[in-house]
């Protein structure tokens, strides 16, 4: 048993404690609280820390890290299988490289857990994992998977397969390419459960089931609404397709970048859509960035939109992550909300919400200590990080 005292503790949950106790035993933590509601047995190992500051481990919901590594070039791009438009057969934990170097650098910028996504080249990328950043094998940074289908929109299919001469060479067929998707994953169920009705019905029936299709099945997740539909979109015709495709559908979904989210703030509160806003450190390098804002997050935030940040990593170097959210707290987003969205609101993103994003009693222990209040300040230094109990940086 480990006994974190002294420290103010901020949950994740809008509570602050000042002069607080953080017990873990084992992986997990067993108490959050104040020193007169615990009684603290005489062989736990104390750790003293008054004038310091204990967070949840932020979350980055959105990152390529591990599956486009860095410093190696083409030999590391596995984010993207550009033979295809739809993959939806593909898994990201396949491609990960769990040595990469941005696992390091998001420990030293107190981040414990990545949503690591296929690229935006396909129309449909593949399934999402939530890591870990500490582990020597993807299995051991796992915390789950899958917890997402990446799914595209706009310029980058069109741009991706237009220079082939192939399909998607405008959004109306990348909307096509979709729904064609979904409504094959429909059929594809629809034929199972007449298969498993008739075997119920009769076990000695001999009945031949139907071929199996590993991305249909991966796709009945998404229908089911048991992953979300993760929809790379930045302008306002992209976004109102994706919902719409959601709407047919019945999806469970968010939208990811939300470049032009804060122009139809209104119809995303209206939806309680979720955004995972960014890179907000970016240029305007192509045309659907070109009305980028870094209020974007804050608007959305006003309008009582589920927000979180990412960094797309490696498009913002993820260490960074706390840079970008201080500059959306510079933009009008509240530091309450900010905390919030890269915490507890990134893991109900990631559908991880019961295992980590927030101090509570029974959840991972992945927290980080920091020297000042604000975590997301320059001045601010990560004295150490905590992933399922164990220290993984320690810069004390």
């Amino acid at each position: 048993m480990k006994v974190f005292k002294g420290a103010t503790i901020f949950t994740g949950t809008g509570k602050k404690i000042e002069n607080g106790i953080l017990i873990v035993e084992g992986t997990q933590i067993s108490f959050v609280g104040t020193e007169n509601k615990v009684e603290i047995p005489s062989d736990a190992e104390i750790i003293e820390l008054q004038g310091k500051y204990i967070f949840p481990g932020l979350i980055d919901p959105h990152t390529h890290v591990g599956i486009d590594e860095e410093g190696v070039g083409e030999i590391g791009d596995d984010y993207n299988e550009m033979a295809d438009p739809v993959t939806p057969y593909l898994r990201a934990i396949d491609g990960i490289y769990p040595q990469d170097q941005g696992f390091e650098d998001a420990l030293s910028g107190g981040i414990t857990t990545v949503g690591v996504t296929p690229g935006s080249a396909n129309v449909i990328g593949g399934e999402i994992a939530a890591l870990h950043t500490v582990g020597r094998t993807v299995e051991e940074k796992l915390v789950r998977a899958p917890v997402g289908m990446k799914f595209a929109m706009g310029e980058n299919p069109k741009r991706v397969y237009g220079k082939q001469q192939k399909t998607p060479y405008t959004r109306m067929a990348v909307a096509y390419l979709i729904r064609q998707a979904l409504y094959k994953a429909i059929d594809y169920a629809n034929k199972w459960d007449i298969y498993n009705n008739k075997a119920s019905e009769n076990a000695h029936a001999s009945a031949t089931p139907p071929d199996h299709d590993l991305g249909l099945e991966n796709l009945s997740k998404v229908l089911d609404t048991s992953i979300k539909a993760r929809f790379h979109a930045h302008r306002i015709d992209d976004i109102m397709t994706a919902i719409r495709i959601g709407e047919e559908f019945g999806l469970n979904m968010t939208i990811e970048h939300a470049t032009e989210g804060h122009k139809i703030a209104d119809i995303l509160s209206k939806k309680q859509i979720p955004c995972v806003v960014g890179p907000v450190i970016s240029t305007r390098a192509k045309v659907e960035l070109k009305d980028r804002s870094p209020k974007t997050a804050a608007i959305l935030v006003q309008h009582g939109v589920p927000v979180s940040i990412m960094t797309d990593h490696p498009v913002v170097p993820i260490q960074h992550l706390r840079d970008s959210i201080m500059i959306a707290i510079k933009n009008g987003l509240p530091w309450e909300k900010a905390l919030y969205a890269n915490t507890l609101q990134a893991a109900k993103i990631l559908g991880i919400e019961d295992l980590t994003g927030s101090l509570e009693k029974g959840k991972m222990a992945d927290f980080v200590i920091t020297d000042k209040e604000n975590i997301f300040s320059i001045e601010t230094n990560i004295l150490q990080v905590y992933v399922e109990g164990t220290i993984a940086l320690d810069n004390m």
